[in-house]
């Protein structure tokens, strides 16, 4: 495994929206990965605290679901935790005899928990190396556009993670903000006006300051 070296540090970073997502090379289940083969399409990565545990397996069931969904959104699905390589193997296999579905999207292995560190998905003064269920939105140019972090008792909403994606896309395709609960198809918000001549000519609206947008992209 390799991790960009100005990301190889073994306290945790604290990322944020807009930075560059650490590069890395690992081992999955579906062969070696490095984190730059997905430039130009979305990706969601995601870690998780531990293999064969109850609200990981829902989550990855759940996930594996709705596949179809997030590659409509021309988006890759990539999940990482600290259980080796044959862990995650075995996991894969057991969903798929317990449960009748196969697990159709990569699990990274990372037993240094470099890349746990790197994105701060492990809590610098954790008491063990699992990671928390953090999410990360990550554009076609290789920027993190969204983040969510979950803890180890509380599964994440499928549903939301594919509602975050379109909403990202929807105003990377056009110039508008989204509110409230917005779902793909609903109307969109236009974004603050930083004009003074036209808010001045606007002063007998008094919505001025939130305006929609009627007919939004469905991403």
């Amino acid at each position: 495994m390799v991790v960009a070296p100005c990301q190889s540090e073994t306290a945790s970073r604290v990322l944020h929206i807009g930075d560059p997502a650490p590069n890395f090379e690992a081992r999955t289940t579906m062969g070696p990965i490095a984190l730059a083969d997905f430039r130009g399409r979305w990706l969601v990565l995601f870690s998780h605290p531990a293999d064969f545990t109850p609200v990981c397996t829902s989550e990855f069931i759940a996930l594996a679901r709705a596949s179809d969904q997030f590659e409509a959104l021309q988006c890759s699905l990539l999940a990482v935790s600290v259980d080796s390589l044959y862990a995650h193997l075995a996991w894969v296999r057991a969903i798929r005899d317990g449960f009748g579905v196969t697990i159709n999207f990569p699990i990274v292995e990372d037993t240094s928990v470099i890349i746990g560190r790197a994105y701060g998905m492990v809590a610098e003064h954790a008491p063990d190396a699992a990671a928390m269920r953090s999410t990360y939105f990550i554009d076609p140019a290789g920027y993190i556009r969204a983040m969510t972090c979950y803890p180890a008792t509380v599964g994440r909403s499928v549903d939301e993670m594919l509602r975050v994606l379109a909403a990202l896309q929807a105003v990377d395709a056009d110039d508008v903000v989204t509110p409230e609960g917005w779902q793909p198809g609903e109307a969109a918000l236009l974004p603050p006006e930083q004009d003074q001549a036209i808010l001045l000519e606007a002063a007998d609206d008094p919505t001025w300051f939130c305006r929609f947008k009627p007919h939004a992209p469905k991403g």
